[in-house]
């Protein structure tokens, strides 16, 4: 079964799901199953997608217009495909980065996923490897990024390994690390390793 789940900014009158859901209908999903929030902010209660979540049942595929409709930001987006995934319910984005996704697509799911994401990623590292690049220096570095796995990354690894289809050297490409690192910090079956729970720790 299809559903769609839209969602439009509360502060802005010009913003409406309409057009999201015409894709949503065109997609296939019927319009009955389509669910949708009004948000103001990242941070607001979101009951539309809570009851499109407990209404997904395996094998069922939830269908979204753009990937930053579905997430708040990107730890919440993680933990929601993570969830989708342990629960074998598919995910489709009809635009925007995430089109790559289709987990309906054997063979999709990592690079997909890794390819959209990475669009998420990137505003939030800029912040914290750009500020203060005199106190960086005083530090006796320049800059960047201190980690090759960065927590963001983390997690999204642990998706990952603990889904079947995962093949390792794919998702080491997708991360630009090697399966030293990888399995330093994330068992074969996606569970935290002492590296990976520090690198946790540290992030927070």
């Amino acid at each position: 079964m299809l559903i769609g789940y839209m969602r439009a900014s509360e502060t802005d009158d010009s913003q409406t799901t309409t057009p999201q859901r015409d894709a949503l209908v065109a997609a296939g999903v019927p319009e009955t199953h389509c669910y949708e929030d009004r948000a103001a902010g990242r941070q607001d209660a979101r009951p539309g997608l809570a009851a499109c979540l407990k209404a997904l049942r395996r094998g069922d595929i939830l269908v979204v217009w753009k990937l930053d409709r579905l997430g708040q930001d990107l730890r919440h987006l993680i933990g929601t495909v993570h969830e989708l995934i342990a629960r074998g319910v598919g995910l489709k984005v009809l635009a925007g980065h995430g089109a790559a996704i289709d987990t309906t697509r054997a063979g999709n799911l990592v690079s997909g996923i890794f390819a959209a994401l990475a669009e998420f990623e990137r505003e939030p590292t800029a912040e914290q490897t750009a500020p203060e690049p005199a106190s960086a220096r005083t530090r006796g570095r320049k800059g960047g990024r201190p980690f090759k796995l960065t927590a963001a990354k983390l997690r999204l690894a642990m998706a990952a390994m603990g889904e079947p289809r995962t093949k390792v050297s794919d998702l080491c490409k997708e991360l630009g690390i090697t399966r030293q690192t990888l399995y330093r910090h994330v068992s074969p079956e996606g569970e935290l390793r002492p590296d990976g729970m520090r690198l946790l720790e540290q992030a927070r």
